[in-house]
């Protein structure tokens, strides 16, 4: 018996013949990421359980195996689930149990399967209101969503990175395991809920907050087989306005001074392209409906709750209104293609499929930081004058800004559109992609998320947070077989 079908026996002991897959078209689609390279997996397992997990970073640690975790289906974009080198994927998708509901800490516990479709789902059915990025895949995972920090709609909710998740169950790369926040103890989970809890503390056992050591670590440190994350009340009356400016100064003005209040619910703020992009169903409608729209526009929400929602909406409305005035805007319930009644629809759920930003040409390169809102201006000058270096189009290219952490700072993204059957603006897009990064990077650009090529860029600038990183590593990680060669760890994979 070879040492391949050995391993492969030893997988399928594990989690079951019929959870071991080496079906060589899907085995590819952990391998079409634009940017990224890698090679195709050996296998993906499909544990159900916790004890699975562990079970298998153990067996890793003896065999020497690379394992890939994974918890979303479908379309794959940023490249950390593509195996540096030979690797087994950690399907964590079949784990999708909403384990426990509760309205009135406005908290769920889940497993890593959740999908963002499934949760609102849920949490509708108790008048709960999940807190979820923008236009998210169908297929695409809540926890590992928040693990990886994405930008929820809702800055005022959200206070700190690694909200909105909580209290989380990890298996480190030991193969131990070990909970965080209220979730630690004492007692069972069944024990905790009986007296009242509801895993809402993320900080703890203790002093300890191993759960930001996880977040943002693309699955080089450890396992979440489960987490707690909170939700917010439903609103039971809710609307979408429209903020349309020339100007993007006019806009920040009217940011700060409405976030500093926090009077919205969604917030955020989108250039024509992104904007068609959402609300359109079809590339010719794309462009149509670019068009037409200002070159920056605020979307914001306001709500009212269970008591006395007219009383709540008025006061916001009335509020805003007179920021507007005195920051020289108007708010508006419509614009060209699009009522606020649609774009509620829009921001309250997933994409549907395909995936919004491939519509317009197929396929599309995300270039996302973290940086502040009167900073916005200054790196869209840098983005256009890279554009028109490389020849690409800078009013086919989609801004998103996203105020997070209450307005303190924003998630920036520019998104370039191309054609994957066109090589020439194949390689356009990928050139600027590569040369606008580095340049937006010199210009102060925080690459909080450094997939694929960002990471040489981002840890490159800081070897002493590699040293300190790599020390962890070894600690939670010893054998390294957790997502090999990703980040600022470099193992032989």
């Amino acid at each position: 018996m070879s040492e391949t079908t050995n391993t492969m026996e030893k997988l399928r002991k594990i989690v079951g013949k019929d959870h071991v897959s080496t079906d060589k078209k899907r085995l590819q689609t952990f391998r079409q990421v634009p940017l990224v390279s890698g090679a195709k997996p050996k296998a993906v397992v499909s544990p159900a359980s916790t004890d699975e997990v562990k079970d298998l970073i153990k067996l890793a640690r003896e065999e020497g195996l690379n394992l890939v975790l994974s918890s979303s289906v479908g379309s794959r974009f940023r490249g950390d689930s593509v195996p540096t080198g030979e690797g087994i994927i950690v399907d964590m998708s079949g784990m999708d149990q909403v384990v426990r509901m509760d309205r009135r800490n406005k908290v769920a516990l889940i497993e890593p399967g959740v999908t963002f479709l499934r949760l609102t789902e849920e949490a509708e059915r108790v008048g709960l209101k999940v807190l979820m990025p923008l236009l998210p895949p169908m297929g695409k995972s809540v926890i590992a969503s928040y693990l990886e920090r994405e930008p929820i709609q809702i800055p005022k909710y959200h206070w700190d990175m690694t909200d909105p998740m909580l209290c989380t169950e990890l298996v480190f790369g030991t193969g131990e395991l070990f909970r965080t926040g209220s979730a630690a103890g004492p007692g069972t989970l069944e024990q905790q809920w009986s007296s009242g809890g509801a895993q809402c503390n993320p900080l703890g056992p203790g002093q300890s907050d191993l759960m930001r050591v996880v977040q943002g670590s693309q699955g080089t440190m450890g396992a979440v087989t489960w987490a707690s994350v909170k939700l917010e009340v439903k609103p039971t009356m809710h609307r979408i306005y429209f903020v349309a400016d020339k100007k993007l100064s006019r806009l920040v003005d009217f940011s700060y001074r409405v976030l500093r209040r926090k009077l919205c619910d969604e917030f955020m703020i989108l250039n024509p392209q992104a904007l068609g992009t959402i609300i359109a169903n079809g590339s010719e409608r794309t462009a149509s409906l670019a068009g037409m729209q200002a070159p920056y526009t605020l979307i914001y929400g306001v709500s009212g709750y269970e008591y006395l929602p007219e009383e709540r909406v008025a006061y916001q409305e009335k509020d805003l209104a007179e920021i507007a005035q005195a920051t020289g805007v108007e708010a508006v319930r419509e614009i060209p293609g699009c009522s606020g009644v649609k774009m509620e629809a829009i921001l309250s759920a997933p994409s549907l499929d395909p995936y919004y930003k491939l519509r317009p040409k197929g396929a599309f390169l995300d270039i996302f930081f973290l940086t502040t809102l009167d900073k916005a201006q200054s790196f869209i000058n840098v983005m256009e004058r890279e554009a028109e270096k490389n020849d690409y189009p800078k009013e086919e290219i989609g801004l998103y800004l996203q105020p997070i952490q209450h307005g303190r700072t924003i998630h920036m993204e520019f998104t370039l559109y191309y054609d994957p059957e066109d090589k020439e603006e194949t390689a356009r897009a990928k050139k600027l992609f590569e040369d606008a990064s580095e340049v937006l990077s010199d210009e102060g650009a925080f690459f909080s998320r450094p997939y694929g090529p960002w990471a040489d860029l981002a840890y490159g600038r800081c070897p002493d947070t590699v040293q300190v990183l790599t020390k962890v590593k070894n600690m939670l990680d010893p054998d390294g077989v957790l997502n090999q060669g990703k980040l600022c760890f470099k193992e032989v994979a």
